[in-house]
Parts: C-alpha cells; structure tokens; sequence
C-alpha cells in the first residue's frame, strides 16, 4: 500500500475493524518511512453481471440496490440500516455462488424475497416498478398471492 504522503510502498497496519455502512474493513495504517498515519477501505472486488431487459449487461451495483430498495421502503417500518443488510446478505448470496452474471430478473426476485417477508407494503411498492404490472388485474392477482409477514404485528 503507497503512503499518500511520501509514495513510499510500506506501511504497516495498526488497526483493522469493520466498517459498518459500506460492508468494507477499514484499515488504520503506518508509512514506515514518513510515519504518518492514513486509513484505507477495503471491500470485496464483486465482478458479476447483470444481464438486462433489454439484452444489456452492466456491473452489479450494491448502491443503484440500495436506491431502488429505499425508494419501495419510503415510510414503511424497515430502516436504512435494515435495507443495507439487505443489500450485504443478497451480495454475500452472489459471492458464495461464485457466479459471473445473473439475469436482471433473477436479482429482483431475490430482493423481492427479503422483502415479502419484513414488509408487505415495501415488497408490493418493489414488486410494482420490478414486474411492471400492465393493468390492476395483474396488481390484483400479485396481492392476492402475497402471505402475511410472520411477525406483521411484532415492530422490527
């Protein structure tokens, strides 16, 4: 790891800890030639696919996920915190199968899994831009086959 003080390719670390809100280690470091001090974030190089609607393929992108599962979670009881776990489990899912691309549609199934069960309201919003409904009916018959949240009464 280069110093960004001096360029001097040694340093040493003298922390390491989980960082939180970006699912990355962040690491505390020593230039062993200038002695100063800088941090460093380190996260998985996830290179998977996505292969879209239209016949595209783009990077997998945790945040363009988080944004759409925070747009469908607006003034429901699921936190910030709860969709950036979400955002972390379908990403470790992706790692652990060691897969290079996955369909657009296989993706939101999976976000729309973890949803039906936290929040019913959440997963129809989700279900609603993912599926794109072409009139009520399909609306309808997507409500219909939605089963209660286990804990509906419990907060989360």
């Amino acid at each position: 790891m280069r110093c960004p003080f001096c360029n001097h390719e040694e340093s040493k670390v003298t922390d390491s800890r989980n960082a939180e809100q970006t699912n990355a280690i962040r690491r505390r470091r020593e230039c062993l030639q200038c002695l100063r001090r800088f941090t460093t974030f380190e996260t998985v190089d996830l290179t998977v696919q996505v292969h879209k609607r239209d016949g595209s393929y783009e990077d997998f992108n945790q945040e363009k996920l988080f944004k759409g599962l925070d747009l469908a979670c607006l003034h429901t009881r699921i936190s910030r915190q709860q969709i950036r776990e979400i955002v972390s489990k379908i990403t470790a899912e992706l790692i652990e199968r060691g897969v290079r691309e996955i369909e657009a549609t296989e993706l939101g199934e999976i976000a729309m899994k973890h949803l039906r069960h936290l929040d019913t309201v959440a997963y129809i919003r989700f279900a609603c831009v993912y599926r794109r409904f072409k009139d009520v009916d399909e609306l309808k018959i997507a409500l219909e086959n939605i089963e209660e949240p286990a804990n509906a009464s419990e907060e989360i």
